[in-house]
């Protein structure tokens, strides 16, 4: 059994097999022996493919960057060629994919052996990874605490070393927040900066992007070196590249200006211990010496959490009428998770006119946001309001299940709607997550640094938000943050 296996990152591991010094296939054992030792504990991998991974190892590796580096896929977006998409749902679970998505070609092109499929709730809605189909993903760090999501299962799978990077897409942080939970890099590129096809024009409207969680920035930076471009059809290309990511990960950011803000900007209250680490690295920022001001980009708490709320209900409402017709059946509250049917049900309750003055705001909203950067380089703010949640904190109460179930089978959207459950729960919605969703209606570049902890050793990611295009700025800073507080060789208690 190769030992070291978990103190190396990516790069490193495929430099090892590289060099000999190691195999693919013993590199590949150790990741699945440590699946198998901690799976069990964190409910992070609901779906192994060690065979399928065995036999492309066997049948010899393309010579890219990251040869033979054991891989794990969000069970989400991403479609791999003879495995089922589960999407956090019982239904899909059972359907098997024809074809790879564009994105899982170039990861399988740089070398990385897939090894299995990582947990997420329902359709990825919801900041915590607890689907009735799979069930909750535990945290490392504290298993009764929750992973975060929907990208839960792949920040668990990297905490705990199970492989060195995992995939994530974030359409409202769901790559930031587990990666703040958990303790590991977390990069949300641009719009338009990986693939989404070619099973998929753009997901959630353009809010979502797929990119990777890791231990180390360099991994983040070199991943979407093989990744990023647009693939045929993108409704959202970006320019041509200069240079690579993994150079910009690995030079100073000179000195920036960097704007902070303690202050949710959706949400109402931030913990103390997150206010603590957000002061400890705002200190550290002025240390490195960077032009710290305190200051955030206008946002209109109500008025975007419930256009940002009516949107995601009309993408929800559209999963479960595509599931439904899919497999031939009618719409039945048992064949969802509450939180997901309800905002399906909400989705029901609105009319295209909502959907469209709703995105029409976010735009106009974006566009404000987007002004507030021609001042300053870098906005920072923590990812989430508190520490890590306990498992089933955010769940739907046993009486809200059950008033979900009765008005799904009236087809109550509309008196959901009319008695002003979608203000209560725009309200609700975005305490966990005051920060992140905003830079999805952006597109901008984002990411969770894994530089602060609790007093009981609980990590607390911090968020740094670019310039719309520019993930080369925040690369470079994660690295000097990265030099300055290590974080890669701390260890969950498992």
């Amino acid at each position: 059994m190769f030992k070291e296996y978990v103190d190396h990152d990516g790069l490193a591991l495929a430099d090892l097999i590289r060099r000999g010094e190691v195999t693919a296939k013993e590199v590949l054992e150790a990741a699945i022996a440590r699946i198998e030792a901690f799976n069990p504990q964190l409910n992070a991998v609901i779906r192994p493919l060690f065979d399928r991974a065995r036999q492309r190892v066997a049948a010899g590796l393309p010579d890219g960057p990251f040869c033979g580096v054991p891989f794990l896929v969000k069970d989400l977006l991403a479609q791999i060629d003879g495995v089922p998409t589960g999407n956090g749902n019982r239904l899909w679970a059972t359907r098997v994919q024809e074809g790879n998505s564009e994105l899982v070609t170039r990861w399988e092109s740089a070398g990385f052996v897939i090894a299995g499929r990582t947990n997420t709730p329902e359709f990825g809605l919801t900041p915590y990874t607890e689907p009735c189909a799979n069930g909750p993903t535990r945290n490392p760090w504290d298993l009764g605490r929750t992973s975060g999501g929907s990208s839960g299962g792949s920040g668990a799978a990297v905490a705990s070393g199970m492989v060195p990077i995992a995939s994530g897409g974030d359409g409202g942080g769901s790559i930031r927040i587990p990666a703040s939970a958990c303790g590991v890099f977390g990069m949300k590129p641009t719009r338009g900066r990986t693939p989404a096809g070619p099973f998929i024009g753009e997901a959630w409207s353009g809010f979502a992007v797929e990119h990777v969680l890791t231990r180390t920035v360099r991994d983040s930076a070199a991943v979407l070196d093989v990744t990023h471009g647009a693939d045929r059809g993108s409704p959202h290309p970006l320019p041509v590249h200069a240079g690579t990511f993994l150079e910009a990960s690995q030079r100073s950011p000179g000195r920036l200006k960097i704007a902070v803000s303690r202050e949710p900007m959706l949400g109402k209250a931030v913990a103390p211990e997150v206010i603590s680490a957000f002061d400890d690295t705002v200190k550290l920022l002025a240390d490195l010496g960077h032009e710290v001001i305190e200051a955030a980009p206008p946002v209109e708490r109500e008025a975007f959490s419930m256009a940002f709320l009516t949107a995601l209900a009309g993408e929800l409402r559209a999963d479960i009428e595509f599931t439904a017709k899919t497999f031939g059946v009618r719409i039945r509250p048992g064949d969802y998770d509450a939180s997901s049917f309800g905002m399906g049900l909400l989705g029901e309750g609105f009319t295209a006119g909502d959907l469209i003055a709703a995105h029409r705001y976010l735009g106009l909203a974006a566009r404000s946001v987007l002004g507030f950067f021609e001042d300053v380089d870098v906005l920072m703010t923590p990812v989430l309001s508190t520490l890590p949640v306990k498992i089933g904190a955010l769940q739907p109460s046993a009486l809200e299940k059950k008033l979900l179930t009765v008005l799904g089978y009236i087809g109550g959207g509309r008196l959901l709607k009319k008695l002003g459950i979608a203000e209560q729960l725009a309200a609700q919605t975005f305490e966990f997550i005051p920060w992140t969703p905003i830079f999805n209606v952006t597109g901008q570049p984002a990411m969770s640094v894994p530089i602060g902890w609790s007093p009981e050793g609980l990590p607390i990611g911090m968020q740094f938000v670019g310039r719309f295009a520019d993930e080369d700025t925040l690369f470079s800073l994660a690295g000097e943050l990265e030099a300055a507080r290590p974080w890669k060789d701390r260890r969950p208690p498992l």
